[in-house]
C-alpha cells in the first residue's frame, strides 16, 4: 500500500464570510479524487465557519498554534482549542511565519510537538531562500529546520511535511521536477537516517511554491512527491483539479 496522494489549501490571510462559503460550495460540489485526503486552512477567524459548511471527509487546519495549552497569550490559539472545535490539522514553521514573524526552528519544534500532543495533525513546512539555494545549502538548510522537531518528536505518523522553497512561494516560479524531487528525495533520505525507516517510508512529503492546474500532474508524478500545499490556486475553482492531481 503505497502513501496516501494529500492535497492542502492554505488560504493565507484572504477571503471573508461570503468568498469563504463560496469556495467551500466549490469543493462540496466538485468530483473530488476520493484516494486523496484534502484538508483546508482558511484564517482563524473562519474556521468554524469553514467547518460548518464543509462536507465530511474533509478536514480543516488552523495556520498556526501556540505551544501552550491556555493561558495570558493575546491573540493565540491552542491545539486543545483547536481540537475541541473540531478543527484538525495545524500548518506549521511556514517560511511567511519563518521570515515575517521569526519563528526560530526550536519555536516551530515547540508548537508540532505540542500539536501532536493534542492530537492534531501537523502540516510541517521547511524551505530555503533563493540565497541558499544557489549557494548549494538547500538540503543543509531544510534538514535543520526537520532536525529541530526530530530531537522532540519521536513519533512522525501525524506529521506531513511540506517543502516549499521561499523562492517559489507566490513568485510564480516553480522549483523543476527534478529540482522538487531531488529535495524530497533527500528528505527521506533524511528521515530514514534519523528518525526510522518507517518514518521514511510512511511520512507525505508535500511539494508548495505556485503549484497551479497547469503544472501539478507532473509534479504529482514524481515517486517522492505525494502532494501539494497550495497557497493561492486553492481560492480558485481550479484546486480541485489540482486535488486529482494523481489521476492524470
Amino acid at each position: 500500500m503505497g502513501r496516501q496522494f494529500f492535497v492542502g489549501g492554505n488560504f493565507k490571510m484572504n477571503g471573508n464570510i461570503k468568498t469563504i462559503k463560496d469556495i467551500v460550495s466549490n469543493i462540496n460540489n466538485a468530483k473530488l479524487d476520493p484516494n486523496t485526503e484534502v484538508v483546508i486552512a482558511p484564517p482563524s477567524l473562519y474556521l468554524l465557519l469553514t467547518r460548518e459548511h464543509l462536507r465530511k471527509g474533509i478536514e480543516v487546519a488552523a495556520q498556526n498554534i501556540f505551544d501552550k495549552p491556555s493561558g495570558a497569550f493575546t491573540g493565540e490559539i491552542s491545539a486543545d482549542q483547536l481540537k475541541d472545535s473540531g478543527i484538525t490539522w495545524t500548518i506549521l514553521g511556514h517560511s511567511e511565519r519563518r521570515t515575517i514573524l521569526e519563528e526560530k526552528d526550536d519555536f516551530v519544534a515547540s508548537k508540532t510537538k505540542a500539536a501532536l500532543d493534542a492530537g492534531l495533525g501537523v502540516i510541517l513546512c521547511c524551505g530555503e531562500s533563493l540565497e541558499q539555494r544557489e549557494a548549494g545549502d538547500t538540503v543543509k538548510v531544510v534538514t535543520k529546520q526537520l532536525k529541530a522537531v526530530a530531537d522532540k518528536v519521536k513519533d512522525w505518523t501525524k506529521i506531513v511535511v511540506a517543502y516549499e522553497p521561499i523562492w517559489a512561494i507566490g513568485t510564480g516560479k516553480v522549483a523543476t521536477t527534478e529540482q522538487a524531487q531531488e529535495v524530497h528525495a533527500a528528505l527521506r533520505d533524511w528521515l530514514k537516517k534519523e528518525v526510522s525507516a518507517e518514518a521514511a517510508e510512511k511520512t507525505r512529503i508535500l511539494y508548495g511554491g505556485s503549484v497551479s492546474e497547469k503544472n501539478c500532474a507532473e509534479l504529482a508524478k514524481q515517486a517522492d512527491i505525494d502532494g501539494f500545499l497550495v497557497g493561492g490556486a486553492s481560492l480558485k475553482p481550479a484546486f480541485a483539479d489540482i486535488i486529482n492531481a494523481n489521476q492524470a
